[in-house]
């Protein structure tokens, strides 16, 4: 039997559970309860990330206490997890005695073995608010691109990162006052020291192949010290000995640790069985690619400087996109978990997760027709149809009774053989390719049951024995399924063991048939979806649309300022360094021009040459790190296909203007 310690990343107390988190603690609790079905100890814990600036803020803002705050919001939290059946051992905060005591013994063990140093760091203060601000309390122009409106750390336009103190022209999102600059004594974790270690534990199948090699530019580029303190106010734990706050990075890892050791404590669990550097346990990470920096260079760098355990794999997701695009509030795709449940069963979303999920870290976009088409043809078209199309024979000419025999015992092995596969599919964390195994099984016994045709055998008298026999295997099959699915659907599958008159099932009942058994009446165990359940729910999440009321009308005489030019564009290439800009060059007719444009993620540069497009001709040049970029092409998106340029009709010629 494996010993497994499994997280999810931790939620932030500052807001509701929604989609995004659903996708990763759906998809851990998906592989925890795959790992007790086949008898392993898996222990599921988990906290609400509750420290930081962000959380002073919103108290201020609503009038409480912060520890008021994240004790309310803690129980929401668990709430919205426990109706999406996730199925936490502990779920605990970061904000609690546990967590402080580990903070702390790590501190001092980093302290104490020369990895921690001072030094003085210079950062943007505002004089209102009169606090340090963090990177995403402030906003200013790109120091690589020279796009306006961009975060303290990064660049969505051209994806540079920097410093916040590099941004133009920066102002605070908290007061809208351009801030200072100020000089503070902070506290720096030396990571630099780690680095081959880091290199050659990346290169061990902690993480998937994709991640590595993200990873391993990082490591190339060279790694800076860690800056693991934050000043005053700030919620969080002091550094010992200090007048600083750890840095909210620094000790919400740790909150793992704290979790599990609150767990111990009310459990007669040994910590050190689990979290010692010679432990023989496992300890598994389910976490967004988006903060895999942190996990796969700082945490394991961490542990092994204060002489812990590290992880044995770090499990990456991709992000969340609702019809082809970002959350969005005022389109109705930002969806909390309270909102979908007033409308849709949980297991809808926990089923349309696994069929989407794979053990890479690509995007994850929910498109809700598909959601509707997956659930009633897979669910109810395939699998409980099984049941449904079997139990009524056996209820009606059997005595609900099923067969003594097996009516295709080479079938029932197709079945019973199939658990190899869909056991290292989940394993692997694969449940797309595991829900296709599965649909194709139910599909191979619905054939069965239709080339059986126990409908057609109840018109003529005698066959009763027979009808038993076909319908028995049909119910035997849909059992397996129940167990393949169970980790996905443990309500289904609890209301299934009813209808069966069984015991809980298990992996190991897989090659058992049920010989000789009494069942219930079949009661409908899973209802279609009703598309307007999916509108009520996105127009119940639908706000005012921000967006229009951020961009005011404009009159007819502002529209005439814009000068809209036909162009061809006569070369497009990639820009190095950026990730998502093509440079075009474009005939305007009496010139050409160079224009940067966002659009590298959704066309290839040489299918462009050639194409007409419309340009915004009388834009004023920008500077940016990679040129100079000479107006603005058009392009729209689209919440199914992405981005694309607006083309003016075949035969224009560059240069007209658009009127």
């Amino acid at each position: 039997m494996r010993r497994i310690l499994v997280t999810s990343a931790l939620p932030n107390a500052n807001g509701a559970i929604h989609l995004g988190h659903l996708l990763e603690h759906i998809q851990t609790d998906i592989w925890v309860r795959y790992q007790r079905l086949r008898g392993n100890e898996c222990i599921y814990v988990c906290a609400d990330d509750t420290h930081g600036t962000g959380t002073m803020l919103k108290a201020d803002e609503l009038g409480i206490s912060p520890q008021q705050l994240i004790d309310q919001v803690r129980i929401d939290h668990r709430q919205d997890f426990k109706d999406f059946l996730v199925e936490h051992d502990n779920y605990h905060s970061t904000h609690s005695p546990e967590n402080e005591h580990y903070s702390a013994l790590i501190y001092e063990r980093l302290q104490d073995a020369g990895y921690i140093f001072t030094k003085e760091v210079e950062q943007l203060y505002d004089p209102e608010k009169q606090l340090f601000l963090a990177d995403r309390y402030v906003k200013g122009t790109c120091p690589h691109c020279g796009v306006d409106d961009q975060y303290g750390d990064n660049c969505e336009a051209c994806g540079a990162t920097y410093d916040a103190t590099e941004l133009g022209e920066p102002r605070s999102l908290l007061s809208g006052s351009p801030p200072t600059l100020e000089s503070s004594t902070h506290h720096f974790f030396d990571l630099a020291q780690f680095k081959d270690f880091l290199n050659d534990w990346i290169s061990t199948e902690t993480v998937q192949s994709e991640v590595a090699n993200k990873l391993k530019e990082w490591l190339d580029a060279g790694l800076k010290a860690w800056d693991i303190s934050r000043d005053a106010p700030y919620f969080g734990f002091l550094i010992p000995g200090t007048d600083k706050y750890f840095y909210v990075w620094m000790d919400a890892p740790i909150g793992y640790m704290a979790s599990f050791s609150n767990f111990c404590d009310g459990n007669d669990l040994n910590f050190e069985e689990f979290w010692a550097k010679d432990s023989v346990a496992e300890v598994h990470h389910f976490i967004g690619k988006d903060i895999v920096n942190f996990h796969a260079l700082f945490w394991p760098a961490v542990l092994k400087a204060s002489d812990f355990r590290l992880p044995t794999r770090i499990h990456s997701h991709g992000f969340i996109t609702v019809e082809g695009r970002k959350m969005s509030k005022s389109r109705g795709t930002f969806i909390n978990a309270r909102t979908y449940l007033a409308h849709l069963e949980p297991e809808y979303l926990r089923y349309y997760y696994a069929a989407k999920l794979s053990p890479n870290n690509d995007d994850i976009d929910v498109n809700w027709d598909d959601f509707v088409q997956r659930v009633n043809s897979d669910l109810v078209g395939k699998i409980v149809n099984i049941a449904s199309r079997c139990a009524g024979f056996i209820n009606q000419s059997s005595e609900s009774t099923l067969a003594p025999t097996i009516h295709d015992m080479q079938l029932f092995h197709v079945f019973v053989d199939a658990q190899e596969t869909i056991g290292q599919l989940y394993e692997a964390g694969d449940t797309n390719r595991a829900v296709r195994e599965v649909t194709a099984l139910a599909d191979r016994a619905n054939q069965y049951i239709a080339n059986q045709a126990p409908w057609e055998l109840a018109k003529t008298d005698g066959q009763e024995s027979q009808i038993q026999a076909i319908c028995s295997l049909g119910i035997n099959m849909y059992r397996i399924l129940v167990i393949y699915l169970k980790p996905i659907l443990p309500r289904l599958a609890e209301q299934s063991e009813k209808f069966l008159g069984c015991d809980e099932l298990g992996w190991a009942d897989i090659g058992t048939p049920l010989i000789n058994h009494p069942i219930s009446d079949f009661e409908p165990l899973f209802q279609r979806i009703d598309k307007n359940a999916v509108k009520g729910m996105v127009d119940a999440s639908r706000e005012d649309d921000i967006e229009t009321a951020d961009n005011p009308m404009i009159t007819i005489s502002d529209f005439e300022k814009i000068d809209l030019r036909v162009a061809r564009i006569v070369a497009a290439e990639p820009v190095e360094g950026a990730d998502k800009l093509l440079r075009l060059t474009l005939d305007v007719g009496d010139h050409q021009r160079t224009v940067f444009s966002g659009i590298k993620l959704a066309y290839a540069p040489e299918d462009l040459v050639g194409r007409l497009t419309v340009v915004v001709a009388n834009l004023e040049s920008r500077e940016m790190r990679f040129g100079t970029s000479e107006g603005m092409v058009l392009a729209a998106a689209s919440g199914d296909s992405g981005v694309f340029l607006i083309s003016a009709d075949t035969g224009a010629e560059p240069g007209t203007r658009i009127t």
